[in-house]
């Protein structure tokens, strides 16, 4: 499998996705924000964590915008695989390949803890190595990971199983639903705010992350 990175202007997230990529059997490669076009022949492409463009006007307007985003949402409406952690599921949803919005959390703290991720919908690129209902631990680190929608935009998202992940024990920063990812219909784009790449090699406190990366790897090698 291979990989694209993309990094922005505070980006800081971009090696450890290549690490967990790596540990997977996949082949990353970064890809800086102000490229025209993604490399050929990627398998997926990534929008790791970090603060982009500071997090000034709000948190992934202004990388939205980038020249890149333009392949990326072509790659994306071609069927492409595209996982945004964290500042990547802000950028998702400024530039409309998720629906909804990440606001500013509940109490206004930014939040940096592990928390307990449940899945909800298994079968999927990125679920394939879990069951529904199974739960695994992921770092969060955010201050705006309120996940908001309208009523009828959560309500459809529940009722055609587009919620990948929630919050197992409630979440403190007043995401909706607790939902910590969502997938677009054609379950090929995910975006999550905890980060399961910081979980990925033991090293760094444990795997529970790795299984994302691994039943990616697999299904597109497959593919």
């Amino acid at each position: 499998m291979k990989a694209g990175i993309v990094i922005f202007p505070g980006t800081n997230r971009e090696r450890d996705v290549a690490l967990a990529l790596r540990r997977a059997g996949a082949t990353p490669t970064m890809v800086w924000h102000a490229e025209p076009t993604l490399p050929a022949g990627l398998d997926l492409v990534v929008l790791p964590g970090g603060f982009s463009h500071g997090d000034y006007l709000r948190c992934g307007a202004m990388a939205a915008r980038s020249p890149i985003m333009r392949d990326v949402a072509a790659f994306a409406g071609r069927g492409g695989h595209v996982l945004g952690i964290c500042n990547g599921f802000q950028i998702l949803t400024e530039a409309g390949l998720l629906p909804g919005a990440l606001l500013r959390n509940a109490g206004l703290r930014f939040l940096a803890m592990d928390c307990t991720l449940r899945v909800e919908r298994a079968g999927t690129p990125f679920t394939g190595r879990w069951q529904q209902g199974d739960t695994f631990r992921a770092p969060m680190a955010h201050g705006d990971g309120n996940y908001f929608a309208d009523a009828e935009t959560l309500d459809r998202l529940d009722g055609e199983g587009l919620v990948a992940f929630r919050y197992a024990e409630g979440t403190r920063n007043g995401a909706a639903r607790d939902i910590a990812g969502i997938l677009s219909p054609n379950l090929r784009v995910l975006g999550l705010m905890p980060h399961p790449e910081n979980h990925a090699d033991p090293l760094c406190g444990g795997e529970d992350g790795l299984p994302l990366f691994q039943g990616l790897a697999e299904r597109l090698v497959a593919a």
